[in-house]
């Protein structure tokens, strides 16, 4: 007999092993591609809308602005994104993911998504279409504009 009602946990407390173990999976495909998860995301952020501003940026993927300035500097510096100003309002600065950019985090990608397979192998092929796809509905309905 569970101690919970409907034999289900909270939410958070059912996440929170499938998040270790994803993360334990991503690590070494960041680390071997030498890239942090916050340039990952910013990468990410960068490819769903090529041309951002470091304001617009920030929110879309959830950040302070001034706590990814360090990691937009070096991606910069590394020639993974472009930063310059724009035009109609010189202080603000337009981000945009140059080639390089978008090769590593198609790479960075295809390496978490095998360590992704590899923990959602352990449902039946229907099973795991079903929870991505309600997944992806949460997400959509709970991520940031």
């Amino acid at each position: 007999m569970s101690s919970f009602a409907d034999d289900r946990r909270d939410l958070a407390a059912m996440f929170a092993p499938l998040a270790r173990a994803l993360i334990a999976r991503e690590e070494p495909v960041l680390r071997a591609h030498g890239i942090s998860m916050w340039a990952y995301v910013v990468l990410t952020g960068l490819a769903e809308h090529p041309v951002r501003t470091q304001a617009a940026l920030a929110q879309a993927i959830n950040a302070d602005k001034s706590r990814i300035i360090g990691v937009l500097d070096d991606l910069q510096r590394r020639g993974l994104i472009q930063r310059q100003a724009d035009e109609a309002d010189r202080r603000v600065h337009l981000l945009s993911l140059t080639p390089a950019g978008d090769r590593l985090r198609q790479a960075v990608e295809a390496g978490i998504r095998r360590g992704e397979d590899e923990v959602l192998a352990v449902l039946p092929p229907a099973d795991r279409e079903v929870f991505l796809r309600s997944l992806k509905a949460l997400y959509e309905r709970y991520r940031a504009p």
